[in-house]
Order: C-alpha cells, then sequence, then structure tokens
C-alpha cells in the first residue's frame, strides 16, 4: 500500500499508459533488440575467439578477456551509473548506452592493440550494465500494470535470440568475413536502433531530486532482498553448468552432442519464454516455482541419466525450458517489490547477476580442476532447492501469491 503522496509522486514519475490490451510492438521490439545487442556484447566474443586471437596477436586464453571484461564492466557500473542518471530523461539514457555501443564496437573493429581493445570491451560494458538497468523499467511502463509481464517477456525474446542465433551466426560469420566485420556490424546495428528509439520509443521524465532514493535504502525494501538471493542462486546454478557443459557432455561420452545440446537449449529457450509472457500476470509465483522445479529436475536427469543420449536430451528440454523465464521473472518481481525506486533496484540486480555469472566462471573452473565435471549437475539441483525454498517462504513479500498487483514500477 502506497501513502496518497507516495500515489502523487509515483504518478508523476511513471505515467502509466492507456489502459489498452494492445502492446505498443515496435517500441517494445525496439527495446528487444537491444537486449539483443546487450547479450552480444558480453556473448558474441565467446564464439570468435580463435580469429580474435590470431588478428591480435594473442592467446584464446587472453581474447577470452573481451567477455571478461565486458562483464565485470556491467557488475560494476550498473548501481553508479543508474544512480547517476536518476534525473535524465529516459530515452536519453537509453541512446547513450546504445551511442556506447556504436562508438565501442567500431573501435573494437578498428582497432590493432590489444590493449585499447580490452579497455574498450570495458567500456562498452559500462554501457551495457546500464541498458540492462534501463530495459526491464522502461518496458514496464509503456503498458499498463496488468501487461507488464507480458511487455518484459517480449523485450526479453532478444536474450535467447542472441544465445541460440546471435552467437552461432556471429562465430560463423566471422570464419567467412573475419572478427572485425562482425564488431563493424554491431556498430552499424546499433545505429540504426538509435534511429529506431527515437521515433518509436516515448520518451519518460527523470525523478526529480525531492523523489530520488538513496542506495542504501533498496535492499531494506520488504522481499527486495529475496529477490535478490534468489537471483544470485539461479544464475550461478545456470551459468556454473552452461560454462562447463562441454567438458561435461565428453565425461559422459556425449561431446559429439555439444552443438545439439545448445542448439536445442535455445530453441526451448524462445518456446519456454513464450509461456512465461503467457502467464506471468496471471500466476507469477507459481510460474517462477514451478520453473525452479523444473531447473532442479534436469539437473537430476543430468546427474544420474547423462550418459543416456535420450535422458540428455530430456534433461536440455527442462533445462531450457525452466530457465527461459528466469531474467523475466526475477526482473518482474524485484520491480513489482521494490515500487517506484524499481530503476535503481533493478541495477543492482544487474550487479549480482554479472557477479554471479562471473563467480560460476570461478566456482566451476576450481571444481572441474579439483573434484571433476560430474558435480556440476548435482551442484545445479542444490543451488536451486535453495532458491525454491527462500521463494517458496517468501508468500507476502518478494514472490507473493496469485495474480499480479498493480504496480507503480
Amino acid at each position: 500500500m502506497t501513502s496518497p503522496s507516495d500515489a502523487q509522486a509515483v504518478s508523476l514519475d511513471h505515467p502509466i499508459p492507456e489502459q489498452s490490451d494492445r502492446l505498443p510492438w515496435a517500441a517494445l521490439l525496439a527495446l528487444s533488440l537491444t537486449s539483443f545487442l546487450a547479450t552480444a556484447n558480453e556473448t558474441v566474443p565467446a564464439g570468435l575467439l580463435p580469429q580474435i586471437a590470431e588478428g591480435l596477436a594473442v592467446s584464446e586464453g587472453w581474447a577470452g578477456q573481451f567477455v571478461t571484461l565486458c562483464a565485470l564492466g556491467a557488475g560494476l557500473a550498473a548501481i553508479p551509473l543508474t544512480a547517476l542518471t536518476q534525473g535524465w530523461p529516459r530515452r536519453k539514457v537509453l541512446l547513450f548506452a546504445l551511442g556506447a555501443f556504436c562508438v565501442c564496437n567500431a573501435l573494437t573493429a578498428f582497432s590493432s592493440h590489444f590493449g585499447l581493445t580490452l579497455l574498450v570491451r570495458f567500456f562498452v560494458g559500462l554501457a551495457t550494465g546500464l541498458a540492462w538497468s534501463e530495459l526491464a523499467t522502461y518496458a514496464r511502463r509503456l503498458v499498463p500494470a496488468r501487461l507488464q509481464g507480458r511487455a518484459l517477456a517480449v523485450v526479453m525474446i532478444g536474450v535467447p535470440l542472441a544465445l541460440s542465433l546471435g552467437v552461432p551466426l556471429a562465430a560463423w560469420l566471422g570464419r567467412m568475413v573475419g572478427w572485425r566485420w562482425i564488431f563493424g556490424g554491431m556498430a552499424g546495428i546499433a545505429l540504426v536502433l538509435m534511429g529506431w528509439v527515437l521515433t518509436a520509443v516515448p520518451d519518460f521524465p527523470g525523478r526529480a531530486a525531492t523523489q530520488r532514493t538513496n542506495l542504501r535504502q533498496i535492499p531494506a525494501i520488504p522481499g527486495v532482498r529475496p529477490v535478490l538471493l534468489v537471483v544470485m542462486l539461479w544464475i550461478l546454478a545456470h551459468y556454473l553448468f552452461y560454462t562447463y557443459i562441454a567438458p561435461f557432455l565428453a565425461s559422459v561420452g556425449l561431446a559429439d552432442r555439444l552443438d545439439a545440446v545448445l542448439l536445442i537449449f535455445g530453441l526451448c529457450t524462445m518456446a519456454g519464454l513464450w509461456v512465461v509472457g503467457w502467464l506471468i500476470d496471471r500466476c507469477p509465483r507459481a510460474l517462477l516455482l514451478f520453473s525452479l522445479c523444473m531447473f532442479a529436475a534436469s539437473g537430476l536427469v543430468f546427474g544420474l541419466c547423462g550418459s543416456s543420449a535420450a535422458a540428455m536430451l530430456a534433461g536440455v528440454v527442462l533445462w531450457g525450458l525452466s530457465f527461459s523465464g528466469a531474467p523475466t521473472l526475477l526482473q518482474t518481481a524485484l520491480a513489482d517489490a521494490a515500487g517506484k525506486d524499481a530503476d535503481v533496484a533493478q541495477s543492482m540486480l544487474v550487479t549480482v547477476f554479472n557477479l554471479s555469472f562471473a563467480g560460476s566462471g570461478l566456482l566451476g573452473g576450481v571444481l572441474l580442476e579439483t573434484v571433476g565435471s560430474f558435480v556440476f549437475p548435482w551442484m545445479l539441483t542444490t543451488l536451486a532447492f535453495a532458491g525454491w525454498f527462500i521463494a517458496w517462504r517468501c508468500r507476502s513479500r518478494g514472490f507473493p501469491s496469485g495474480r499480479r498487483r498493480a504496480s507503480e514500477g
């Protein structure tokens, strides 16, 4: 519940569109392409490591720092940049991030100095963190409360598209035309997208100085900390397995199925996200708990029957369907909990997400060297059940029962 003064501040800071059942597709698809580019910034270099290494005369290990520096920048930048730009018109923030995508990817395409290129990848990570912090809140502002989950699902479709289609396509094109053209193409897409945003995405005002929230107050909002904790557990579990899927498949004699596994996973994430978009505004809590159960079940299948190709296929289907809606479900839960402070809270989610992503690589590397890849499915299952238990306990705050309530975010 909000006081009348709070409600007035919300109405000024978060204007609500006309109560229509029609989604603003042109604006949402522009935001979806932004999420595609943000994901591509972080993941496309992974498919181009041999070409990057050869082109810059470094090892593939050093070329892999393209990914590391971008993720690090996104994790470090999200909170301070979001706080710094609270007073800006929101479209200006989005255009600023897209402009940085364009410039940084163009510099990556033309740079011949490895140190400079790494610095550029860090800066594109800063812009990526800012974009991720903005997307969820922007999508929710474009539609009435009853359609906010569906709108966010449309925007987040860019993530599985980038992972399942963008990265493999970039890797193939990189072998055909060279890695620099891929980054040049991403710069061109960002430039075109800036024009699309200017023409199709409505602007929203930033916060007045009197309405801005101290960052330290956000975690104290009821429901925020449980959601962030589930984010940490779910993302850590997912990327722990996703990052080291190749050695796990090799350990169970299915190394030749890697391409098929990743393709099926990508297709299932797209299918699952469609279902999440259809149901999230009706039963978000049940959907999240069911998704975490399916996610944990996939780990059990991998751990108990991983050497069977048929069982592996079943596990991958469960994995893809269950994880597909995780970003949408968690961003929606956090925005609903944070209310008028949703934009700043989303920056904390971006930071937790990226640090969990980085932590999964570190933890997985240690486990691979000391215990072996067989432990990954059991880690996935354990972390997933821990996340499920937290969400189950937080029935009144963070993950409430019933239909989504009207949100100020």
